[in-house]
Formats: C-alpha cells, sequence, structure tokens
C-alpha cells in the first residue's frame, strides 16, 4: 500500500555540479560519505543513495512506523524533519526537501497533489512546479501539462489562488523514468564543498565571536579545521577556555566523522613577558607568537593552513600593513574568510550557526594591547623589539599541546 506521508528527502548540490566529472564523481562520494555521518549523529535512521545530481535520503523502517503508530502522519513528519534538519547543516548541499514518492504517472501524480493539499490553507498562495528526466516518452504528462492540471485540482480542493511569482507555498515534481517525488518545504542548507575534500587547516580560535564564523566559512569550503586555543593565562580567565571548548563542540557538529577536538597551548608565561617588555608593537608580536604556535601544530595535524578572525581594519593590529609584518612569521598561508566582512554580519552569522551565545566573553587580548598601539608597523622594528627567542619558545610551548575531548 503507498504511504501518503513524506519517506524521503531529495538532495540539491549547487557548485559541485560545475566540476570536471572525475571531480564531481569524487566530490558527491564525499557528500554522500559526510551526509550519512550526519545522519548517524543525529540518530536518523536512513540510507543514502547517490542518483544522478540528486542524492536521495530514504527513511528506513517505515513498515514499523505503519504497524506501531498507525501510519501517523505526525511520526512521519518527525522522522523525515530530523533527516531534512540534518541534510541542511551537511556542507555542500544547498537544499534539502522532505519528499513523498509514488509512481511517475498523471493520474497518480494529480491523486498525490490533491492529498498533499489538505495541508494548504485558503489564504495560502500556491505554485505547482514540475521538472521531468529520462527519456521523452517516458511519462505520460508534460511538464507545463501537469502543472496546469494540478494547479487546477489544488485550487477546487483548497479555494487558494494560484502565484506564480511569489507562492507561499510550492508543490515542487521531480519525476524520474521510475519513481517521482513531491515535496511542498523546502530547507536551505550552507552550499559550499563536501568537508575534506580541501584538505585540513589549524583554526586559532580565542573564543571570540570572529574565529568560530572564520572556521565555519573555511569548513564551508571543503576544508577541515583544526581548532587552537592559545591560553593566555592571566590575561585570559578560568571561562575563556571554556567558552572556546564549547563554540568549537557546536561547530563540531557539522563535522561528524572528522577530528575537529581543540587543540589548547599554554602561553601565559610568554604573553605576560610581552605585556612587561613590548610597548607599542605588542600585539603584533602577540600574533606573531600565535602563528607560529598555529604552524607548528599544523605541521603536526598534516594541515596546509593557518585560519584567523582577522577582519580588514577591524583593529589596530588588522591593519593591512601590519598583516605584512604578522604573516611574515610562517611559512603557511594565513586564511582570513572574513577579511572584507563588516562587524555586524559576522555577529549575525554567528547567530545563525549557534557560537554567538558562547563567544560573547570577552577574550582577553584587549588587556594585553598597549594604550598607543602601531597601526602601521616595519617588520624589523617589531622584530627588534620582541624577547630573545620569542618565537623558538612559541613553537616548544606548541609542542605541549593539550587535546581536550568532547564530552
Amino acid at each position: 500500500m503507498e504511504t501518503r506521508q513524506r519517506d524521503t528527502v531529495v538532495v540539491s548540490y549547487g557548485e559541485i555540479g560545475t566540476k570536471s566529472s572525475k571531480v564531481r564523481g569524487r566530490m558527491e562520494r564525499t557528500l554522500v560519505s559526510n551526509l550519512e555521518a550526519m545522519l548517524a549523529a543525529r540518530g536518523v535512521d536512513a540510507d543514502v543513495e547517490r542518483q544522478w545530481s540528486r542524492p536521495l535520503i530514504r527513511l528506513r523502517n517505515l513498515e514499523e512506523v505503519d504497524a506501531g503508530a498507525g501510519r501517523s502522519p505526525a511520526t512521519y513528519r518527525t522522522l523525515s524533519d530530523d533527516a531534512a534538519d540534518a541534510v541542511a547543516n551537511t556542507f555542500g548541499v544547498v537544499a534539502a526537501r522532505p519528499a513523498v514518492t509514488c509512481a511517475p504517472e498523471r493520474e497518480a501524480l494529480l491523486d498525490l497533489l490533491s492529498s498533499l493539499a489538505d495541508d494548504q490553507a485558503a489564504a495560502e498562495s500556491f505554485a505547482v512546479r514540475v521538472s521531468r528526466a529520462g527519456p521523452k516518452d517516458a511519462h505520460d504528462f508534460g511538464s507545463r501539462e501537469l502543472e496546469r492540471v494540478g494547479g487546477a485540482a489544488i485550487e477546487e480542493r483548497t479555494g487558494a489562488p494560484v502565484d506564480l511569482d511569489s507562492p507561499d507555498v510550492t508543490y515542487r515534481v521531480e519525476a524520474r523514468e521510475d519513481e517521482a517525488f513531491v515535496s511542498t518545504e523546502v530547507r536551505d542548507g550552507p552550499g559550499g564543498l563536501p568537508l575534506g575534500t580541501q584538505g585540513t587547516a589549524v583554526g586559532l580560535v580565542s573564543g571570540g565571536i570572529d574565529s568560530p564564523v572564520a572556521a565555519w566559512e573555511v569548513m564551508k569550503r571543503g576544508c577541515v579545521v583544526v581548532p587552537v586555543y592559545v591560553d593566555l593565562g592571566d590575561f585570559g580567565g578560568p571561562d575563556h577556555e571554556a567558552r572556546a571548548v564549547s563554540t568549537m563542540r557546536r561547530l563540531a557538529t557539522f563535522a561528524p566523522g572528522f577530528d575537529v577536538r581543540p587543540r589548547v597551548v599554554s602561553a601565559g608565561d610568554l604573553v605576560a613577558e610581552l605585556a612587561d617588555e613590548v610597548g607599542a608593537t605588542r600585539m603584533l608580536s602577540l600574533r606573531r607568537m600565535m602563528l607560529r604556535i598555529g604552524e607548528t601544530v599544523a605541521r603536526d595535524v598534516g594541515a596546509h593552513a593557518v585560519v584567523t578572525g582577522e577582519s580588514l581594519g577591524q583593529k589596530s593590529s588588522q591593519t593591512g600593513p601590519n598583516f605584512a609584518v604578522t604573516d611574515a612569521v610562517t611559512s603557511l598561508p594565513v586564511y582570513r574568510p572574513l577579511l572584507t566582512r563588516d562587524k555586524t554580519d559576522i555577529v549575525a552569522q554567528a547567530r545563525r550557526i549557534g557560537t554567538y551565545d558562547d563567544s560573547t566573553l570577552p577574550v582577553g587580548c584587549e588587556r594585553v594591547a598597549p594604550s598607543r598601539p602601531e597601526t602601521n608597523a616595519a617588520l624589523e622594528d617589531v622584530a627588534a623589539a620582541e624577547p630573545d627567542g620569542l618565537l623558538r619558545r612559541a613553537e616548544k610551548v606548541a609542542q605541549a599541546v593539550r587535546v581536550v575531548e568532547f564530552g
């Protein structure tokens, strides 16, 4: 007996489809693996099928749901919602559509559209969108024909108005050669590329607002980010590490199956020495020290770059000339995905990805900053003002890194 409840999630991706066939195939396989890991981490019992450009999430054990819950629409809705939410948090996914499957035949689809219209409010406008794949003779209907006839059936059943430009509800039909999928909801995914397709980077995280967003943005582009928290000692605070770890725990929910455990490096003594001995260029030396720590950890974990949450002009140490001074300390690329972003945009992004609440405690660097910081530094002046062996000692403390397990 054919179910009228949502039993599948149709997955759409974007940029993956622009790649060569070889690269696209590799990225599709990685995406499927990541979807499987995300569903398992969320406790969703489902299979992932790789078909054409639409991976499919098939809910499992629906016969047991039928028997145990009387084919309750609410039960199916919960299962498909959980699956769609998991898919929509997977990098590389553009959209997730909970859908009902049926035969790719005119009468079956019209019957299903009419059934789904029972959830349509008369005050809501709607549109029907139909796409077909396969040979021309695979279906006994045309796309525009089904849109017209299906729309008329929904309008007659609900009294709702048709709006082809900006509908409140869109009935989307994807008809393939062997089956069809009908959906009325869509969840936007993050887009980007599948995690793990662009190597590994180390992310310097402070527990503030910016660095978790920067890490997320690089993860969105397919790069696994191993977070590194530099403990500032007395210039930090007892809650700073906990806050940083908490934001990283949130980011880890986007990366099941990958080792994104935070690495903690104790650098309190070096920071205290900088505060005592260095004046206007103190923050630049602090950044150089952190970058050298990041580079050292990166080589240990096989990472190819260091990620920071810096934004051009946001702070005195984040001017164009000062970036040139700080970057000179490492031979690895320094990724700054927030380079041109306004603070208001960064805050809004932190709220969307769920790291904002744990990122609002001052992170300690403000207490290190001099009263009149240098904004246009020269490399030789900064290096001359640093305590002897600062960078070598930064490498040494980084070798004593502590890995934090998520509880």
